[in-house]
């Protein structure tokens, strides 16, 4: 359409611009993109354009890289080349610091670009610095959009695949927990959790889409990392906070907290502690009382307990650990028997068999 002139190359990356945006937003894959002639075309095109002397047009570096990325299936594993070219591009877009609404879009659209680079390694001096300070400034001053922010976090997080060197930046340099947290929370704010009217049902708002992204973001968080810090159970009580407003009418949102509570009892990275400080373990007990409950989350609730149930029996050689593992023990037996559960509890025997044979689970050991 280009070569025909029926559209100009910067209405056709605009509109390429636009996909790739809602295709992020949504999770959407796309598969056919890769190692077809439009994806070599845009790799040349980017080649081309940082190789350029002299006066250049300043956005279409930008526009190219935001395209190529945000169309691309974030599994491809992209040229060295290309990739480079790609992240420092769009990280210079996303450090400016003026503050307008032109510029707070410009860093959403070039952060959600990045945030879709995953099995591919980046080099750290092309990136750490400059995510660092993006991070740090947003948390001191709040200029970035709530989807710029996760996607930053997401960015950062991917690299920890390759590179565990990063644990000790992302979980207490930048605090991946506490900011998870406040995002939640200040993002629960946003959404009406009362949907009453038909029309309203089906929809789903940007504050919605950024949660579900920041859950997705929390579960790998949990599997990757072995540090632990106090922020943890800030965290887990943020999870119980969106849980309780979303189980009505967001079963999609609910569902994913009891997967993350269910993860978090797997991890050692969690103290068992905090599931009780953070209300886990209530919330587990309150989603029993439910009157239908699926195979997938009924799995998930058995396994919380069980995984509970298991750290709860290993014996501490130190004395002081063991005193406390036996009154946090004590805790919940007697949380369980006030709210009336010995026969849930009794009954899960029963239905352990059908559980493994039928799920894919991990049993804490």
């Amino acid at each position: 359409m280009i070569e025909e002139k029926k559209l100009s190359m910067e209405d056709a990356i605009l509109l390429m611009k636009r996909i790739g945006y809602c295709k992020l937003l949504k999770d959407v894959w796309n598969l056919r993109f890769g190692g077809s002639s439009l994806q070599k075309r845009f790799e040349k095109m980017i080649i081309d354009e940082e190789k350029k002397k002299g006066e250049k047009n300043k956005m279409l570096l930008p526009d190219l890289c935001e395209c190529f990325l945000s169309l691309n299936y974030r599994y491809v594993v992209l040229s060295e080349t290309v990739n480079e070219i790609c992240v420092s591009c769009l990280l210079k877009v996303a450090l400016k610091k003026e503050e307008s609404e032109e510029t707070r879009k410009e860093a959403e659209m070039a952060l959600l670009a990045l945030s879709s680079i995953r099995d591919n390694f980046v080099k750290k001096e092309l990136y750490l610095n400059e995510i660092k300070e993006i991070i740090k400034y947003h948390q001191e001053n709040r200029n970035l959009t709530r989807l710029a922010y996760q996607s930053a976090w997401r960015f950062l997080k991917d690299r920890l695949l390759v590179d565990n060197g990063l644990e000790e930046v992302i979980v207490n340099e930048l605090h991946l927990a506490r900011e998870a947290a406040r995002e939640l929370e200040e993002l629960s704010k946003c959404v009406n959790w009362k949907k009453e009217k038909e029309e309203e049902m089906g929809k789903e708002t940007k504050e919605e889409r950024v949660i579900e992204k920041w859950f997705s973001e929390i579960f790998h968080f949990l599997y990757s990392i072995t540090l632990w810090n106090e922020e943890l159970a800030g965290l887990i009580g943020s999870i119980v906070q969106v849980y309780q407003v979303a189980k009505d009418n967001y079963k999609e949102i609910g569902d994913w907290c009891i997967h993350l509570l269910r993860t978090e009892a797997e991890r050692r990275a969690v103290n068992v502690k905090d599931l009780l400080k953070g209300r886990a373990f209530d919330t587990v007990l309150e989603e029993f009382q439910r009157p239908t409950l699926s195979d997938n989350i009924e799995c998930s609730l058995l396994i919380f307990f069980i995984n509970v149930s298991k750290r709860l029996e290993e014996k501490k050689k130190d004395e002081m650990k063991e005193a406390k593992r036996k009154e946090l023990k004590r805790k919940m037996f007697e949380k369980m028997e006030e709210e009336g559960f010995e026969d849930i509890v009794a009954s899960f025997y029963e239905k352990f068999s059908y559980i493994f044979a039928n799920h894919n689970v991990f049993i804490y050991l």
